[in-house]
Parts: structure tokens; sequence; C-alpha cells
């Protein structure tokens, strides 16, 4: 099974468990502040996607093989629970609600759509694997390093949260990268799962990004006809890391909503 982080609920739990599925070569690590913030009344299960983290490395990174990962971990916590997935895994949780639904109660997507995309994140596997780790002995050293390849300090820093500097035999990245490579068109594309998914789901997108474009709604609200959309300003893809309060604050008055009459 996936690695979880659990978040236990600070209270007596009155809420459905709530699973978050990181977005490629992130982990559930990045997602802990969120988490555990959202565990005021609910447990948290953050993930490590497989071929991420400290979960399993397999030799396919497909969206139905995703999908049932975290079928597995639902069952394993309890169903139905709520699920809320970024990028690579807003792709997942859509294809587990698709295929699966009665596992989950709400859906939140971030900043994702359920359509094939053109770009490709292969040349961030190639600075990662330029990386000199030798004799590397503090993150700050590992930065430096790696701005020879990527400009973007904040993409640095997101990167290097997945470097290991104290693996035994030294440091190491905590992603599958052949694996991440190889499948790379499958994750950025779609397998063309139908539906629908009638449950209550929540689009939310940051403002200043192009991952859900207007023209992608119709598909949306084919699949997901009980869909609801909202942005927030100021973010653009990692809207959970750029604008982490009013993420949290919409995800949470989205999943503590009452049911319709």
């Amino acid at each position: 099974m996936l690695n979880l982080i659990h978040h236990p609920a600070a209270a007596a739990a009155d809420q459905p468990p709530l699973v978050i599925a990181h977005g490629l070569f992130g982990s559930g690590r990045n997602w802990g502040v969120i988490a555990r913030r959202l565990a005021d009344r609910r447990d948290v299960f953050a993930v490590d996607m497989r071929n991420h983290g400290d979960s399993p490395r397999l030799p396919s990174h497909r969206y139905p093989d995703l999908a049932a990962d975290l079928a597995e971990v639902i069952r394993n916590i309890g169903a139905p629970a709520d699920l809320l997935g970024h990028s690579m895994g807003g792709k997942a949780a859509m294809q587990l609600a698709l295929t699966d639904p009665a596992l989950i109660r709400r859906l939140v997507v971030a900043d994702i759509a359920p359509v094939a995309y053109s770009h490709d994140q292969t040349r961030h596997i190639d600075a990662m694997r330029a990386l000199d780790l030798t004799a590397l002995s503090s993150r700050a050293e590992a930065d430096q390093r790696l701005a020879a390849r990527i400009d973007d300090p904040a993409l640095r820093a997101f990167f290097l949260q997945s470097l290991d500097l104290k693996a035994p035999g030294g440091p190491r990245w905590r992603l599958n990268l052949d694996v991440l490579e190889a499948e790379m068109p499958h994750i950025v594309g779609w397998p063309g799962t139908t539906g629908p998914f009638d449950h209550r789901t929540l689009f939310l997108t940051g403002a200043e990004s192009h991952y859900v474009k207007p023209e992608y709604r119709d598909t949306i609200r084919a699949l997901f006809p009980a869909a609801r959309f909202a942005r927030i300003p100021g973010a653009g893809h990692w809207l959970h890391a750029e604008k982490p309060r009013e993420f949290e604050e919409t995800v949470r008055v989205f999943l503590d909503a009452p049911a319709r009459a």
C-alpha cells in the first residue's frame, strides 16, 4: 500500500476522512501544514503516490494504477472518504471517481482537467539526474548546484524536498526518475475514462494558471455533472503553496457544506 502520513482529527472526528494526493515530483510531506489544519474535525491522510516519497517503486505509472492505489488506501481507512488531488494527483483522483464512485463522498480537483496536455516534464528529470550528489552535505549546497540547470528558486526548493540527504550510501532522490521519464506521456495524458461521477466535485484553480481553460468546462461537466468551479486570485498552478490559507479555507467550506436536500 502507499505510504501514508496520518494527521489525526484534533477533536472527535465528525466528518469523513480526507485523502490528499500530491502532484508529480511531490510527496505527502509537501502538504503537512494544510493537512494538519484541515484535521480539526476529520482524519487527514496525505499519501506518497507510487514512485514518489516512501511508497513502492513500481514499473508502471498510469492513471488506472494510481487510482487503484488510492482505492486501496480508502478501503483501508474506511469508505467513503473525501478525496483531494493536485495536478497528477488530481487526475488519479478523477480516474478513481469515474471508475469506483462509491468510495468517494466529495472530490476536490486542484488545478488540472481530465484532458491530455502537450507539455512535458522530462527536462526536470534531466536536471535532477544532472545534480552532482557527490559529498553533498546540505540542502543549501544542493540548491547552489541545481541552480545551474533550474533558474526558479521556488521550483528548486520544491524538487529538493524529495532529496534524501541522509540515505544509506549517500544522498538520493526519493523519486523513481527512470519510470517517471518512461511513463511521462501517460502522466501528462488522460486515458479517456468515461463517467459520470455525480457526487459533489470542486474544480479549484489558480487564477493565473492556464491548466484549466474555459474550453475544458464542457468536458468537465460531461464527466462531473455536479462540478463547481472556484479560482484563487494571485495563484498559479501551485495554488496550495502560493496561497495556502485561501486554498485551505476554500476546501474546508466545500467539504463542510451540508448535503443538498
